[in-house]
């Protein structure tokens, strides 16, 4: 077991190795650093690929194994309402430093800097009832095959109340799912394998298309920027955590270390979505929550979205000459806030959200998006580092309000004394409740299956 933990310490080595590599040659040969970005986006494109099964097979396992529909229910009802909450929360922390910095200031906006931020308006804007309709996938199987994290998510909690419904009956699915869930962790562990090299594609272009100039220019709004995330993170999310569940923030943070080094590597937080799944139920969070929690943080839980938007229309507006009321700026982000809806994980996503709002509301400033074109994927990065973090945070919340969390496993694991397995991502030996639900016992002895389990957390009778 060393030796397995000593290869996957030295692959998070190279991954850093990589990046300090992908930096120098996005300075020192910006042109071929460009093009080097396919091997960046294929690296994300080989994660992005396991995330559907990997929600699929936690979430039918999890709602599978309660024995009362409702709790499930009480987990998702929990979760959204803590979202909406946080992403007010780190929306009025956004107009406060931005309306303090004004970043904008002084800088002038060019004919070719106008046209690129007209280019970043898509079409028309997504409408709620075509957002809420688009949850439904064309077929049951169509969710896997286009990536669609909520309508992955639907599939699964229809399948799982139908397994649940079944009983004793669905024991072999359930089963099946069980082993079919440890071969995606495991094909996803030998994934991880290519992280050296995909996080040097994607430095070296991130670095190769912005370079020094752009960086030293938009210096106070990306720094701002950073630092109201810092703030959000380790006092908001820290002290909301440390009273309410008595953890470090610190500590959990320590936990997920190789989770932020992937993130700041690809500038996108789904590529660290199926990670944060099986940290989580290696944690001590139950299958239910995690399987409800994280799936839905990713399109609903957008704290870094909600910073970057009002500071970006800030610094835009003030750019433009064009200041905001406040009656302004809270219309106008409110709208982005609903209108972001999925864009937690994807790169790039935010930039595209910020131009489709300006256009909606103030069509006069989208010429201004051009201004951080420049610097958006650098301002991706903290994006991606924060709302990663408030879902972490938000998974061990929601399971202490609803007692699904194991606190005596939490404090073992955060203090290093039960390691995390790199190698299958799952604990395939754990003992009967150390990772997650209770199991029911094979003849062999095996214990494959999520026992069923009443709301106050006894084995039900079936």
């Amino acid at each position: 077991m060393a030796a397995t933990r000593d290869r996957t310490h030295y692959l998070y080595l190279a991954v850093i190795a990589a990046v300090i590599l992908g930096i120098t040659v996005g300075f020192a040969a910006p042109g071929v650093a460009v093009e080097l970005k396919p091997i960046g986006t294929g690296f994300v494109n080989l994660i992005k690929m396991m995330i559907s099964p990997i929600i699929f097979c936690t979430i039918v396992l999890g709602v599978g194994s309660v024995r009362k529909a409702a709790k499930v229910g009480a987990v998702g009802g929990l979760a959204l309402g803590y979202f909406m909450v946080m992403s007010t929360v780190a929306l009025a922390i956004g107009l406060v430093v931005g309306n303090i910095l004004e970043p904008g200031a002084g800088l002038q906006i060019t004919d070719a800097t106008a046209d690129v931020g007209a280019a970043q308006v898509s079409g028309d804007a997504e409408t709620t009832a075509e957002f809420l309709v688009g949850i439904i996938p064309t077929t049951l199987v169509s969710a896997f095959t286009e990536g669609e994290v909520l309508q992955t998510l639907l599939v699964a909690l229809l399948a799982g109340f139908a397994l649940q419904a079944m009983g004793r009956t669905g024991e072999p699915i359930l089963r099946g799912i069980g082993h079919i869930q440890r071969l995606v962790f495991r094909i996803l562990a030998m994934i991880m394998w290519a992280a050296p090299v995909g996080a040097f594609g994607a430095i070296a272009a991130v670095v190769g298309e912005t370079g020094m100039d752009a960086l030293k220019s938009l210096a106070v709004i990306m720094i701002g920027f950073y630092v109201t995330c810092a703030l959000f993170v380790f006092v908001i999310l820290g002290v909301l955590l440390k009273v309410i569940t008595g953890i470090n923030i610190f500590a959990l943070l320590k936990y997920l270390a190789r989770e932020f080094l992937l993130i700041v590597s690809t500038s996108s937080s789904e590529s660290a979505l199926p990670r944060l799944i099986a940290k989580m139920e290696h944690l001590g969070v139950s299958k239910p929550v995690v399987g409800i929690t994280v799936p839905t943080g990713y399109s609903f839980n957008l704290d870094g979205t909600a910073i970057y938007l009002t500071m970006a229309s800030l610094f835009i507006a003030e750019a433009m000459g064009n200041p905001l009321a406040i009656g302004e700026q809270i219309g106008l982000l409110l709208f982005m806030i609903i209108a972001s809806k999925g864009a937690a994980g994807v790169t790039g996503a935010g930039l595209a959200t910020l131009a489709g709002g300006l256009q909606s509301h103030r069509p006069e400033l989208v010429d201004g998006v051009g201004l951080i074109v420049g610097i958006d994927r650098f301002m991706s990065e903290a994006r991606a580092l924060t709302n990663f973090a408030g879902n972490a945070v938000a998974t061990v919340l929601v399971g202490t309000w609803t007692k699904e969390i194991d606190r005596a496993r939490v404090d073992e694991v955060l203090a290093g004394r039960l390691p995390f397995d790199e190698q299958t991502l799952v604990d395939d030996h754990a003992p009967a409740g150390d990772d997650g639900p209770n199991l029911t016992k094979d003849s062999d002895g095996s214990s494959d299956l999520p026992e069923q389990r009443d709301a106050d957390g006894t084995p039900a009778k079936v």
